[in-house]
């Protein structure tokens, strides 16, 4: 008898710690992986160091840019009692429905990046969308000194990134009534569609056209792409875009565009630790991104929203944020 007592409290014993340091399961759905921007987000969520101590497993799972995969990657993480879910929605209506159901299931949602309709959120985490939209077209229109033709291709109808930085460049267009607006279409965060789109806008308005609006920097790459394409000087137009991808750092050097760095490090580790606060209350903040942006205030992690600032590129700070991406 004393044996099995002595088995018994030693297999409580060695359970304990087991149990005390078994790894928060968080997951996180994003509306789609084939674009550089959301590969740098999620490299920095591996990256975290919650995750890279063993204290957290990430699962980052691919949208697809399709609301309705993300509605599913939802229902998979609710079924396997996920810890907490961090959401970049695909639709900012649609994104709504999905968060309901987990947090009716008791699990926590931290939105980052794009936002969705929904004021379940635990938090979110990401950057002043409008802002960014009135200073690239802002950069187009100056440029183009107030006067001309452009064209606008948007993100995806129905995020939140293609509603806020329309209503951003829309704000810019207010102060220059001269200039108008000859084609808007999505070109679905796509340098492939936006490289169609304007072929099509070149030739069904040649020499018409002196600006051009990229709601972020894979499309405003794609229309530059169209330019050279039709032999003509990318540096008579106009060209602005969001992000500061790669591409488009090293196209700002060269004197063909205009970009906005969106921090998508600082985006990613944000919400992952307001996910973990979310779950583990005594929690404290383990990524540098609190003491790079001190404007974000980490207040307890209780805060509805943190805003990760903007930071033009320019020729004078290309090359560092280039090595930063080494």
């Amino acid at each position: 008898m004393k044996t099995l007592l002595l088995a018994l409290g030693l297999a409580t014993a060695l359970s304990a710690p087991a149990m005390a340091q078994e790894k928060l399961k968080i997951g996180a759905t994003v509306y789609g992986l084939n674009a550089e921007f959301m590969q740098i987000w999620t490299a920095a969520l591996q990256k975290h160091p919650a995750v890279q101590n063993g204290e957290v497993e990430v699962t980052v799972f691919d949208g697809r840019y399709d609301a309705l995969v993300q509605q599913e990657q939802f229902n998979t993480m609710i079924t396997q009692q996920y810890d907490a879910i961090i959401f970049v929605p695909m639709d900012i209506e649609a994104g709504a429905a999905p968060v309901q159901a987990a947090v009716d299931a008791g699990i926590p949602v931290v939105g980052s990046n794009a936002r969705v309709n929904s004021d379940l959120l635990t938090s979110y985490v990401g950057s002043n969308d409008v802002e960014a939209g009135e200073l690239e077209a802002k950069a187009v229109l100056d440029k183009m000194g107030c006067k001309g033709n452009l064209v606008i291709i948007e993100g995806p109808i129905g995020q939140s990134g293609q509603i806020q930085r329309l209503e951003g460049n829309e704000k810019a267009l207010a102060a220059c009534p001269d200039v108008k607006v000859l084609e808007q279409q999505t070109g679905n965060w796509s340098r492939a569609e936006a490289q169609t789109l304007m072929e099509n806008w070149l030739t069904s308005h040649p020499g018409q056209i002196n600006g051009v609006i990229g709601q972020n920097d894979e499309m405003a790459l794609g229309a530059i792409e169209a330019i050279k394409a039709a032999g003509l000087d990318v540096g008579d137009f106009a060209i602005a875009g969001i992000d500061g991808v790669t591409d488009a750092i090293n196209a700002v050097k060269a004197g063909e565009m205009a970009s906005i760095l969106q921090d998508a490090n600082a985006q990613a580790q944000g919400a992952l630790d307001i996910a973990i606060k979310a779950v583990k209350a005594d929690y404290e903040p383990q990524s540098p991104i609190w003491q790079q942006y001190p404007s974000m205030g980490w207040e307890d992690g209780k805060a509805k929203t943190y805003l990760v600032p903007w930071t033009p590129v320019t020729t004078d700070n290309a090359d560092e944020l280039l090595k930063s991406r080494q």
